[in-house]
C-alpha cells in the first residue's frame, strides 16, 4: 500500500496559507504510507509530466490535524516517487494540532525561523560577522 487511505475533500478546518508561508515551512523526509489523500482522483497527463512543479514548490504540502498527516499538495508528486521504488519523501508539513502561537501565526509556521535570519543552534557561533566598532 502506497498511502495511508485515500479519501476526497479536506477534513480539516482552512488554514489560508499562501505558497510564500509555506515556503518559511521546512521540509522533512516521511513515509507515504502515513500519509492520508485529499483527492480519490489524478490526471495522468500531470502525472508524466516531467515539468509539473516548474512554477510551483518543489516539496509536496500535508497538513497534521487530529493526529492524521493529510496530503493536501503533491498526489503526483508522492505518486511519481513512488513508481521509482521510493518509500519517503521530503514533505512541508503544517501542524494544526500544535495549535495557533501566541503571535497569530499557526504553530507550524514557527517550526523554522526566517530564512534572511537564521537561529543559532545550541553550542554553535552564530554565523554573523562580529561588529567592529569605529575607534
Amino acid at each position: 500500500m502506497i498511502f495511508k487511505d485515500v479519501r476526497e475533500g479536506r477534513p480539516y478546518p482552512d488554514h489560508g496559507l499562501a505558497m510564500r508561508d509555506w515556503a518559511r515551512i521546512p521540509p522533512r523526509q516521511i513515509r507515504m504510507d502515513v500519509l492520508v489523500t485529499t483527492k480519490r482522483e489524478l490526471r495522468l497527463d500531470t502525472l508524466l509530466d516531467e515539468d509539473s512543479t516548474f512554477y510551483g514548490d518543489l516539496f509536496p504540502h500535508a497538513v497534521k490535524w487530529e493526529g492524521e498527516i493529510y496530503l493536501e499538495d503533491g498526489l503526483h508528486r508522492a505518486l511519481r516517487a513512488a513508481l521509482q521504488q521510493r518509500t519517503s519523501m521530503h514533505v512541508r508539513i503544517l501542524n494544526l494540532d500544535a495549535g495557533v502561537a501566541a503571535a497569530g501565526h499557526s504553530a507550524g509556521l514557527g517550526d523554522a525561523p526566517p530564512a534572511n535570519h537564521p537561529a543559532p543552534q545550541a553550542g554553535r557561533p552564530s554565523r554573523r560577522p562580529p561588529v567592529v566598532s569605529p575607534r
